[in-house]
C-alpha cells in the first residue's frame, strides 16, 4: 500500500529535498496550498466566502526546533487574524493550529505551546471567530486534549480534532460529546503502529461511523472532515435521525479536493467549511494529502511524467 510509504517519506529529509527540487512540484502543490503569504491567500479566502463557503485557515509548518520559531508561528497566525479583521471576515473564517508549531515538542513544550497558542485564541475570539486544535500523532494527544480543556475555560468555542483510526478515539468522543465542545472527526493521516490504530480501511470506516453517531447524539457541535461520498451520505442520515438541524453540524473538506461537492453541500443549506493551508513549509502537509487518497498520488505522478 502506498499510504504508509508516503507517510514515511513525509519525515525523510532526503525525500523532502528530492521532491522540493522537482520542477513540477510547485504547480502540483498549488492545488492544495494556494499561497505562501497572507497577501497571496486573502483573495482565496474572499473567493471561497463569496461562494457561500466558510474556511478554516492553517499556516503550514511543523518542524519547530527553537522557541523563536514557535513564537514566529504564533505571530504568523496573529498577522492572519489581523487581516481577517480588516476584511470583516471573522465570522466566516476560523483557524486550525498544530501545537507542534507552537513548540509542543521542545523542552517544556506543553507549557510553551499553551503560552503561544493562547494569544491566537484570544485574538480570534476578539474578531468573532475561534480556533481548532488539530490532532497530530498519538504521542501528542494527551497534551493537546489538556490544552484544549484549559483553553475552553475562557474560550468555550475552542475546537479539537479526533482521528477515527486510533483505538482510543471512541472513548475520547464520548467524553467530548458530553461537553458541548466543537469536534472535528477525521480518519487520520499519520503513520501509526498497529498497537494503537486500525490499519484496515474498512475497520477505520466502521470506527468513523460509530464515532460520528456518538458525536451527533451528544451535546457538542460535530464537524465532519471527509471527502468520502459514502461517509457524507451516512453523516446526513445520522444527523436526521439525531434530530440535528442543518446549522448544528458542518462538513469540512480540503482546499483543492472535490470543489464541486463543496458548492453542492452549501447549496443544499449545509455549513461547508474549506480547510485552506498556506505558507512556505508545505512538505509534510502535502505528503499527508497524497497519502490520504490514491487519486492524489496518481495526480502527482501524472504531473511529474507530463511536465518533468
Amino acid at each position: 500500500m502506498l499510504g504508509p510509504v508516503i507517510l514515511a517519506a513525509s519525515r525523510s529529509d532526503r525525500m523532502r529535498r528530492l521532491i522540493s527540487a522537482a520542477p513540477v512540484t510547485k504547480s502540483v502543490v498549488d492545488r492544495f496550498i494556494p499561497g505562501e503569504t497572507v497577501d497571496e491567500i486573502v483573495p482565496i479566502i474572499e473567493d471561497l466566502t463569496g461562494k457561500g463557503l466558510e474556511v478554516t485557515m492553517d499556516v503550514v509548518g511543523e518542524d519547530i526546533t527553537t522557541p523563536e520559531q514557535a513564537m514566529a508561528a504564533r505571530d504568523a497566525y496573529l498577522e492572519l487574524i489581523g487581516r481577517l479583521e480588516e476584511l470583516g471576515l471573522g465570522a466566516r473564517a476560523e483557524m486550525s493550529v498544530k501545537l507542534s508549531m507552537f513548540g509542543q515538542a521542545l523542552p517544556g513544550g506543553h507549557e510553551l505551546a499553551l503560552a503561544n497558542v493562547r494569544p491566537v485564541v484570544e485574538a480570534a475570539a476578539a474578531i468573532g471567530t475561534t480556533v481548532t486544535l488539530d490532532a497530530e500523532d498519538h504521542t501528542t494527544l494527551d497534551s493537546m486534549f489538556a490544552i484544549h480543556e484549559e483553553l475552553r475555560k475562557d474560550f468555550p468555542g475552542t475546537g479539537c480534532v479526533i482521528q477515527a483510526y486510533l483505538f482510543r478515539t471512541e472513548a475520547d468522543a464520548r467524553r467530548l460529546a458530553a461537553s458541548g465542545s466543537r469536534v472535528r472527526i477525521v480518519k487520520g493521516a499519520y503513520k501509526e503502529p498497529a498497537s494503537v490504530a486500525y490499519q484496515n480501511k474498512h475497520e477505520i470506516d466502521k470506527a468513523y461511523v460509530r464515532i460520528l453517531k456518538t458525536l451527533m447524539e451528544g451535546e457538542g457541535y460535530p464537524m465532519i472532515g471527509s471527502h468520502d461520498p459514502r461517509i457524507i451520505a451516512i453523516a446526513q442520515d445520522i444527523a436526521r435521525r439525531a434530530g440535528r438541524k442543518l446549522d448544528e453540524y458542518e462538513f469540512q473538506m480540503l482546499y483543492g479536493i472535490r470543489g464541486e461537492e463543496h458548492l453542492r453541500l452549501a447549496a443544499e443549506g449545509h455549513r461547508m467549511r474549506v480547510y485552506t493551508a498556506y505558507g512556505t513549509d508545505w512538505y509534510g502537509y502535502f505528503m499527508r494529502r497524497l497519502a490520504e487518497k490514491p487519486a492524489n498520488v496518481r495526480f502527482f505522478a501524472r504531473s511529474m511524467v507530463s511536465k518533468g
